[in-house]
């Protein structure tokens, strides 16, 4: 039955989550007593599949072998100064650079080890054994996908797809798809529930489809999960969130779903998500990069994260019971942008859930689990200014009652990865008032430079050792169209990642200031096909950064012109930021690299049966009302 405009009245527990945010307490308020639940495998993590002390012993190592590493950054640092004796300015960048070399460091190690895992066939990693199996299973499974102002299309057709690969492993009778709507404009609301009675016999397939819609999006995408699990959670065993963009194969959700059915007291199985192919010359060289570079971090991460691994938000697997037990999300004293309801509601959901006594696992291993890339570098830096302001709110959490410390530093983590950003253009513009202060500076160049590439080096590690690794493996190259093709969109997206990252520091650098006094960010759909920028938009969006880098260069230029140089990497992204954005959103770029295949993905040279499901003409019986 088509279930719409649907918006259940509160009870207390709604009113305590929703409440008129002008009575909130200057308090966190959590809702969920925390009660934890102990191990029933005494010296094993919940799930009882490792022992606690081995997961403590690699903990150890990666603080070790970061804090070993971050040391000799700054002792380096301080030498290179100390030839005149450290001034207030130098004292400055030490401090920028203590704030946002651990985050570098973090990579470099997790890439490291994750390519010595990868090597010895992923030894010391559970779970790899369970997603094989083709065990049938016995649970009952919601495939729930939010939207809110998407375009109603695309989310159907993803979905039939999936409802056509679940149905094809003969166990489709066993998942449900819900699409669940926080949309508030009224024509894109029809359109969806008109798309939806459309499709509904194909939707349905060997089980059943859903649609229901909030008039209101209290508590934004979080809210209306749990809005779902309230009303419809207790028919299910396990559910998997989907976002608007997201696609997986009814095999890859099969092989969480056993995933967590052997092991029951794992509350979340996160897959490997990676970029669909991509039309946008912008998506397409950045999932290239994410594409080897994530797969050698994730491993080595999870390698000690463990039991407190990482939830994205999507493309998941969730006990039903366990999240609605531990993970109502606490409402945060005070008004937006940092206070009322969490924005970036996933990690925090990670660490309730195992509060709670409950395992939190990703596992590292690519299956046809896709995700899409934003389109232009205007949409990728409106989505990092959303996930920066969800994650600003979390200082607020850090001091929540019973969360294990790998949790507590997990949070830390999303927090200073984002205060690193203006870290390093505060790094950049105070290099330039020294350089105006002290023209003639007396520092110890080999040394710096040595330590400057260092660094360099140590930020383009996850994207290099991804590219090894797929050097090393029988066939890795060929799956990416050939040595060439393979060399040149390596270079092709190295030259992309330098003149991307300062750009987007500077916006993150800018926002936060906003941030600060209150600016607040929207929550709208987003644009998910390929698109041109024309001049005009560019500028308006990025002149702060052609502004601070022609500074930089001109003050360098003037007072220190031997430093231009050591600037260069970040001021040549600064002041091409414009054109870069007009030519890498560019749709005829997108189909000239489509056309040659650079920077293309393993999909596009064997296309698998989900992704040619999305492309395909819909059959004439998914048609019929």
């Amino acid at each position: 039955m088509l279930r719409r405009n649907v918006n259940v009245a509160p009870g207390n527990d709604d009113e305590d989550r929703y409440g008129d945010k002008a009575t909130m307490t200057d308090q966190t308020q959590d809702p969920v007593p925390f009660v934890a639940l102990e191990s029933a495998h005494e010296g094993l993590t919940p799930a009882g599949i490792q022992a606690t002390h081995s997961l403590t012993i690699r903990r150890l190592i990666a603080l070790g072998l970061c804090g070993v590493t971050l040391i000799v950054v700054l002792a380096g640092v301080a030498r290179v100064f100390a030839s005149g004796g450290i001034d207030a300015l130098e004292y400055g960048l030490l401090a920028c650079i203590a704030l946002s070399a651990p985050w570098t460091i973090l990579g470099f190690w997790n890439s490291l080890l994750g390519l010595f895992l990868a090597r010895r066939g992923g030894a010391g990693l559970p779970l790899s054994q369970e997603m094989t199996s083709d065990v049938s299973i016995r649970s009952r499974v919601a495939v729930a996908m939010a939207v809110r102002n998407e375009d109603p299309q695309r989310a159907i057709d993803r979905l039939l797809a999936t409802r056509r690969s679940l149905d094809r492993t003969g166990q489709g009778h066993r998942v449900d798809l819900h699409i669940i709507s926080d949309t508030n404009i009224p024509a894109v609301a029809a359109e969806e529930e008109r798309l939806f009675a459309l499709h509904r016999p194909a939707l349905d397939g060997l089980g059943s489809a859903g649609y229901r819609r909030r008039m209101s999006n209290e508590g934004y995408k979080a809210g209306n999960v749990w809005q779902f699990l309230q009303e419809q959670g207790d028919d299910y065993d396990l559910f998997v969130p989907l976002d608007a963009d997201s696609l997986m194969s009814g095999e890859a959700i099969l092989s969480l779903v056993r995933v967590a059915e052997a092991n029951p007291r794992i509350g979340i199985v996160q897959s490997l998500a990676v970029g669909a192919p991509a039309e946008s010359a912008f998506g397409r060289i950045f999932q290239f990069g994410m594409r080897h570079g994530m797969r050698a971090f994730t491993l080595g991460s999870a390698w000690w994260q463990g039991d407190c691994g990482p939830f994205w938000g999507h493309n998941a697997v969730i006990r039903v019971a366990a999240f609605k037990a531990h993970c109502d999300l606490p409402k945060l004293g005070g008004r937006p942008p940092l206070g009322g309801d969490i924005l970036s509601h996933d990690q925090v959901e990670a660490t309730l859930m195992r509060r709670g006594g409950y395992e939190v696992r990703v596992v590292p291993v690519e299956t046809e689990s896709f995700e899409e890339n934003p389109v232009t570098i205007l949409d990728f830096m409106t989505r990092e200014q959303r996930w920066c302001n969800g994650n600003m709110q979390y200082w607020r959490l850090l001091g929540m009652e019973g969360l294990t410390p790998t949790s507590r530093f997990q949070l830390f983590q999303a927090i200073m990865m984002y205060l690193s950003a203006p870290a390093w253009m505060i790094l950049t513009a105070l290099g330039a008032v020294k350089a105006v202060a002290d023209p003639m500076m007396d520092f110890n160049a080999p040394l710096a430079l040595g330590l400057f590439a260092t660094m360099v080096g140590m930020s383009l590690t996850p994207k290099i050792v991804g590219a090894i690794h797929v050097m090393l493996q029988t066939g890795g190259v060929a799956r990416y169209g050939g040595a060439r093709r393979f060399a040149a969109g390596l270079a092709i997206e190295l030259i992309f990642s330098i003149l991307m990252s300062p750009a987007v520091a500077v916006h993150l650098t800018v926002f936060l200031i906003g941030l600060a006094f209150g600016r607040k960010v929207g929550w709208g759909g987003q644009i998910r096909d390929a698109y041109g920028l024309n001049w005009s938009t560019a500028v308006r969006a990025l002149w702060p950064q052609t502004v601070f880098g022609a500074v930089i260069l001109a003050v360098l230029s003037v007072y220190t012109p031997a430093a231009v140089v050591w600037v260069l990497p970040v001021v040549i992204g600064l002041l091409l930021a414009v054109p870069f954005a007009v030519l890498t959103a560019s749709p005829a770029l997108g189909r000239w690299l489509a056309k040659r295949r650079l920077c293309a993905i393993p999909e596009e040279f064997e296309t698998p049966a989900i992704l040619a499901d999305l492309a395909a003409p819909m059959p004439a019986r998914d048609l019929a009302a």
